[in-house]
């Protein structure tokens, strides 16, 4: 009868809550909770604080300062006053981030506690978050697997990867990342520690700290594959030694910053926790293959002050990092686009990607210039890689993976010439890229390449002209030299019958730190090759096109269009005059050159 009894109580129970409903709240009843929300508290100053530098920043944290002329350290660096996080503890529900950088403090709280915390003596202001409902960011599964076997498709793509920024030449050189920390932010590295592409990295202890800033505990081999693969494109190895990215002998800091499957503004809360561990831990250089765009911005918003991520990355460069972001995947979003944050910082090296079969722009990757106005992406990469994942190697494609290639080529760069400050080697990478000084919002500055650095002036004839530009009647003329008309195999006539512009096949890819596996080559049937199988094919010659770059910048130096050719004959290019306006400039690069012609 008892079991009767509850049953019919159970049963009864949501017609009992209506009633109560309907007849209203019931005398003496306690007022529904307060909602809790997050917000950024703004403190007064550090007045009075004590600190020494020597003993907060790790030996190489100061030997990069000192490498860079900066002070030991300034008072973005003090911690914040012990009273006032006092304070704001008693009065908030929790507090989630104490930021030495902005002398802030992130908590959650009622609107009733925010309303005593801005009474409080030691705040400057109580800032909402705005919009920070958690949303899903995406579908793919936790753990994405991979396979032992190998195709020999697969084993080009893994030497082609490095090989277009000249990893033989570093390599030769012996530059692979040596004396450089790199700290890698991503949302886990699950697998990372059996993996045998990391079996050397973590014999010789170069992994120098873990932290999950998710979790707050050192377990950083949860969450998801995705910093794994990552982390293979700045260090892991093929089983035949094959090199997955260019600094296999850096040290690595690992920090997890995000959930895999949601986006709430306590990420962008970690990744500044995350880049200020960094600091104290000596990174010279962040890879951060996230970004964060509509779900919490607009894309007028992308001007690299308004994001905290931006925000916080800007001030790690000040501080000596080299701070290398993607550029984001969001290419083919019509409500989008563009760049997401951080990557929109002016000092943050975004990377953009490149289509290993074209060399040129890949559809997912995102698009320039920041909001207002600035170039981006600044170089790109290859965005479609092999990586390294539980059980063995994928095939995969993002602008996730092309950022973490670049920071292998700077650490290199760095490894070469230690003494050049985080911003002399940001200009330098930019300046060694294949289409520099021309540029566009697709390819940024294009592919930098190790021979600018270890072959000055091999690349790039300097003084040579190939094109001229023929003002006439209506339209000014582009037509190639005939002495740079000379191409392997063929010399170009001087018309065709048809000049296109070059575009690849659509392809849809998840957001930046959520990337999927990239579809298997269709060009040629599936070969599986032994993972210590005989000696490999050669090397694909890695040979830009030659494509035709142009665009059309105004006097302030934004672009109003520009475009990729491929070049079918000599007169390759006519540009109505009347689109021309004064002070407009009309750039070509071909070949390696670029040239301009100034609308008077």
């Amino acid at each position: 009868m008892l079991t009767a009894i509850r049953w019919s109580a159970a049963r009864w129970a949501p017609l009992a809550a209506c009633c109560l409903l309907l007849a209203g709240p019931a005398q003496g009843a306690a007022p529904p909770p307060e909602p809790v929300a997050r917000y950024w508290v703004r403190l007064r100053h550090k007045g009075g604080v004590r600190f020494d530098p020597a003993t907060y920043f790790s030996p190489p944290a100061q030997a990069r300062r000192q490498r860079q002329h900066l002070p030991a350290a300034d008072s973005t660096d003090f911690p914040v006053r012990a009273d006032f996080l006092r304070q704001i503890r008693a009065v908030a529900d929790s507090v989630t981030l104490v930021s030495r950088w902005f002398n802030a403090v992130s908590c959650r709280a009622t609107p009733a506690q925010a309303a005593r915390l801005r009474q409080l003596p030691g705040v400057a202001s109580v800032e909402p978050w705005e919009g920070s409902a958690a949303l899903v960011a995406g579908q793919r599964s936790a753990t994405e697997r991979g396979t032992p076997r190998i195709s020999a498709d697969d084993r080009q793509l893994a030497r082609r990867q490095t090989a277009s920024l000249g990893g033989p030449l570093l390599r030769q050189a012996g530059l692979n990342g040596q004396g450089l920390c790199i700290a890698i932010f991503d949302v886990g590295f699950v697998g990372a520690v059996r993996h045998p592409a990391f079996q050397q990295v973590h014999q010789d202890k170069r992994v120098v700290a873990t932290y999950d800033f998710v979790r707050r505990g050192p377990n950083v081999f949860v969450g998801g594959t995705h910093g794994t693969e990552v982390f293979s494109c700045l260090a892991g190895l093929l089983p035949d030694g094959t090199p997955l990215g260019l600094a296999p002998q850096a040290e690595f800091l690992l920090a997890r910053t995000e959930r895999l499957t949601r986006e709430i503004y306590a990420e962008e809360e970690a990744w500044l926790a995350a880049a200020e561990w960094a600091d104290r831990n000596g990174a010279d250089i962040i890879n951060s293959s996230l970004g964060y765009t509509d779900r919490r911005y607009f894309p007028e918003q992308m001007n690299g002050r308004t994001s905290l991520v931006a925000r916080a990355a800007a001030l790690a460069v000040r501080k000596g990092i080299l701070v290398v972001n993607a550029a984001g995947n969001d290419g083919e979003d019509p409500d989008w686009h563009t760049i997401g944050t951080p990557a929109d910082a002016d000092s943050v090296l975004a990377v953009g990607g490149l289509d290993p079969d074209t060399y040129l722009h890949i559809d997912f990757s995102s698009y320039g210039p920041s909001a207002d106005r600035r170039l981006k992406p600044n170089v790109v990469a290859f965005g479609t890689v092999l990586a390294a994942a539980p059980g063995g190697y994928v095939r995969t494609q993002g602008t996730s993976f092309s950022s973490p290639l670049m920071a292998g080529f700077a650490a290199c760069v760095w490894q070469r010439n230690r003494q050049l400050t985080a911003m002399q080697l940001f200009t330098q990478l930019q300046a060694s890229a294949d289409l520099y000084p021309y540029f566009d919002y697709a390819h940024g500055y294009g592919l930098p390449h190790a021979s600018a650095f270890l072959r000055p002036g091999s690349t790039t004839p300097a003084g040579q002209q190939t094109v001229d530009f023929i003002r006439q009647d209506t339209v000014l003329a582009v037509v190639i030299r005939p002495e740079a008309a000379v191409i392997p195999a063929q010399v170009l006539p001087l018309y065709s019958d048809s000049v296109r512009l070059v575009n690849t096949a659509p392809q849809k890819v998840p957001a930046v730190g959520r990337e999927e596996l990239a579809p298997p080559p269709g060009r040629q049937p599936e070969r599986q090759t032994a993972p210590a199988g005989p000696e490999p094919a050669p090397l694909v010659p890695l040979v830009r096109p030659g494509y035709l770059y142009w665009h059309v910048a105004d006097r302030r130096g934004v672009l109003r269009s520009y475009e990729v050719r491929e070049v079918t004959q000599r007169a390759v290019l006519q540009i109505p005059l009347r689109t021309l306006q004064p002070g407009d400039t009309v750039r070509v690069c071909y070949r390696g050159i670029t040239q301009s012609y100034p609308q008077p």
